[in-house]
């Protein structure tokens, strides 16, 4: 039986596509006419847009760094073990070997910083989307100069993310092994429940019946249950004398039997190309691998569209329109708080293709901007909080995101909720906040059931109930992406009151409580604490938003180019 969200994303986008397929060559050929958001900063604007700005430089400079520490990977020594005495190469060298280019979307990169167990750079793994022979393709890739290759429990979750990312977008996976096995001091945390450890072989096996194509490189040790990625795989490919494969290693087999043998001999890429079978593909050298694995990707059954000549080139560039505005605006729009916040109009207008726009209901619910819009040719649907989200804006994103799903059209949230919900002060107001939870239940239950994908960026705030309604993480986006000044928790620090109710003879323990969850909400908000857990797919620069909408929304087209997404199943032979 499927898992939730793959018999979802199947059921789901498989009407999807099989309609856009059909239709995306007249929708290219559409032109549009929106209106136009000729929104620059005014000088009203200043005094917020250069707080903002002063915010934004902080956040990038933490961003800076923290990628300079990533790029280390383990360190200097680890790195020289890796490369020197075990004759290995470097994960992001075997990414050059293995994709088109190093314009790859890479997701949680920030993943594993700042546990309660430590910092594991990266967790241990890459993982993005990448090109390989023009098709876009997942990769996993163990990163053995990292606690020498050991899976923690963050590592798991973000392999276990990336799979979903290949089974939402149907999206050909490729397993770059080279493990340790489980840090066993956190067993309890990494085997025995339904999205841990297991999940990656349960998973494997999805895939491959919805006919999602796997490829596995062992490119380093392969131990416990880490054997089962590349045996389960479509294909594997294993390399000489780096490349091992078993179920307990020689030590185990010393320590059970006495007996002393090589890793070479217990599971060496000879043996399981000539005798186990286990390997499809002897490679001498890691080279050699991933020619193999580039190869193997070449005759999978997708068609995808012919290469555009220059005259083309041109032409699709000219009708792909630039903002009319810089990009980097958008460092000053990003806003430090709530009350920070512009009109999310001048977002948009630097995002879409020559700053076009079509608003729907525009004068209705106006704390919810919704409207029409493409992103490098893409037409999508805009979902954005432009204030509390009310009653109306409610019914308003509501009827909206069913439009978009009636339309086909993939729907881009913005997302910047308010810092905590509406308080109830008077019987009028409880009748208010009962009709608006109503509406937002209605938009919840008209976002999760649309069948089209959907991308969220949390642009500003990422509190309560409101970001259910704009396509959170529980709500399952194809794409989650936050700005590094974004704040994600139940509510924002400073706002805690008014989650608390105190009797009148306990207001000081209510306020010492108040100012504790206050610094706790604080440091637990930052984007990177929530990268760092896999809340999201990576924390992405303002400037850098509209390329990487880009690249999620030619990921999510590939699925039309594969030639044969369903298989018939077998009778039932009863006996």
């Amino acid at each position: 039986m499927y898992p939730s969200f793959a018999r979802m994303a199947e059921q789901h986008q498989r009407c999807f596509f099989r309609h856009m397929s059909c239709t995306s060559n007249r929708r290219r050929a559409m032109r549009s006419s929106f209106p136009v958001l000729d929104l620059p900063l005014q000088a009203i604007h200043q005094h917020v847009y250069e707080a903002n700005l002063r915010n934004s430089t902080t956040c990038h400079n933490k961003y800076t760094e923290l990628r300079k520490t990533l790029t280390k990977g383990g360190g200097d020594k680890a790195i020289a073990r890796h490369t020197q005495r075990n004759k290995k190469l470097l994960v992001r060298d075997r990414l050059r070997l293995l994709l088109d280019d190093e314009d790859f979307l890479e997701l949680s990169p920030f993943a594993g910083l700042g546990l309660p167990y430590g910092d594991i750079p990266s967790a241990g793994c890459l993982t993005g989307v990448g090109k390989i022979n023009g098709l876009w393709c997942v990769f996993i890739a163990n990163d053995a100069t990292i606690k020498g290759g050991t899976a923690y429990p963050i590592t798991v979750k973000k392999q276990l993310r990336a799979q979903e990312v290949a089974i939402q977008n149907r999206l050909p996976c490729v397993y770059l092994v080279d493990s340790g096995g489980a840090f066993l001091p956190l067993q309890s945390e990494i085997f025995p429940d339904k999205n841990q450890g297991g999940r990656t072989f349960y998973n494997e096996a999805i895939m491959s019946a919805m006919k999602i194509p796997q490829v596995s490189v062992v490119c380093g040790s392969c131990t416990a249950g880490g054997a089962y990625i590349p045996t389960m795989a479509e294909e594997a490919v294993m390399v000489h004398r780096i490349g091992t494969m078993f179920l307990g290693g020689p030590p185990l087999v010393k320590a059970a039997t006495g007996e002393e043998v090589t890793p070479e001999d217990l599971g060496g890429a000879r043996l399981h190309a000539e005798v186990s079978g286990c390997v499809d593909h002897f490679a001498w050298e890691e080279k050699e691998a991933f020619e193999y694995t580039r190869n193997i990707i070449s005759t999978l059954n997708f068609t995808l569209p012919e290469e555009e000549d220059d005259e083309e080139k041109t032409k699709r560039k000219k009708e792909e329109e630039k903002p009319l505005y810089s990009s980097e605006e958008l460092l000053g729009l990003a806003p430090r708080s709530y009350n920070h916040s512009l009109d999310v109009k001048m977002v948009i207008s630097r995002l879409t293709d020559g700053s076009r726009f079509q608003e729907f209901k525009a004068c209705f619910g106006t704390t919810l901007i919704t409207g029409f819009a493409k992103i490098h040719g893409h037409l999508v649907g805009i979902v954005a909080n432009n204030g509390q989200l009310s009653y109306k804006s409610a019914l308003k994103g509501s009827h909206f995101v069913q439009l978009c799903d009636q339309r086909d059209v993939p729907l881009l949230f913005l997302q910047n909720t308010a810092p905590s919900a509406a308080l109830t002060l008077s019987s009028t107001q409880a009748e208010m906040n009962s009709n608006c939870l109503k509406a937002q239940g209605s938009m919840m239950s008209a976002v999760a059931c649309a069948s089209v994908p959907k991308i969220t960026v949390v642009i500003g705030g990422c509190h309560g109930a409101d970001s259910y309604a704009m396509c959170g993480r529980s709500f399952d986006p194809n794409f989650l992406f936050v700005w590094p000044n974004a704040r994600v928790s139940l509510a924002a620090a400073g706002h805690v009151g008014a989650l608390l109710h105190g009797h009148s003879d306990q207001e000081e323990e209510t306020r010492n409580m108040e100012n504790h969850l206050n610094r706790t909400f604080q440091e637990e908000s930052s984007a990177f604490f929530s990268s760092g857990r896999l809340w999201d797919d990576g924390v992405i620069l303002p400037q850098d938003t509209r390329r990487v909408l880009r690249d999620c929304l030619n990921i999510i087209q590939q699925q039309q180019y594969q030639l044969s997404t369903e298989k018939p199943r077998s009778p039932l032979l009863r006996i």
